[in-house]
């Protein structure tokens, strides 16, 4: 039961990493990956929301397994977070690869803050 929860989940984060991806990066004209960068922050405030959700209680072991591991896991890329860095390193951008990771790291951290706050306040 829980593979096929992760398998939904997946089934669900995959189409919608790609959906988020194209729609962020289709609005900007810079070699700054944004797409990437907007789909593992959202994945990371919903990451950090159901840590919230699983500490107070409030989120189960399956639906964590549906929407921390499937969802999450599929949503959220390092590897084209790495891939891409790479590439602007590769070209010459290193103001944008260095910005990429840095601003990655922080605002991934910021995004899991954010939404274990926002879940413990609703759950508490």
């Amino acid at each position: 039961m829980r593979f096929l929860l992760v398998a939904l989940g997946g089934a669900v984060g995959a189409p919608l990493r790609y959906v988020i991806d194209r729609t962020v990066q289709s609005r900007h004209d810079t070699a700054f990956p944004w797409g990437t960068f907007a789909a593992n922050i959202t994945g990371a405030v919903i990451l950090g929301g159901l840590t919230g959700a699983a500490l107070s209680g409030a989120a189960s072991r399956p639906v964590q397994d549906l929407l921390g591991t499937g969802l999450c896991g599929a949503l959220t890329t390092y590897s084209t977070f790495s891939y891409e860095t790479l590439a602007l390193l590769e070209t010459g951008a290193r103001f944008f690869a260095v910005t990429n990771v840095l601003a990655s790291v922080f605002a991934g951290l910021g995004g899991v803050f954010l939404g274990l706050t926002c879940a413990e306040a609703v759950f508490a």
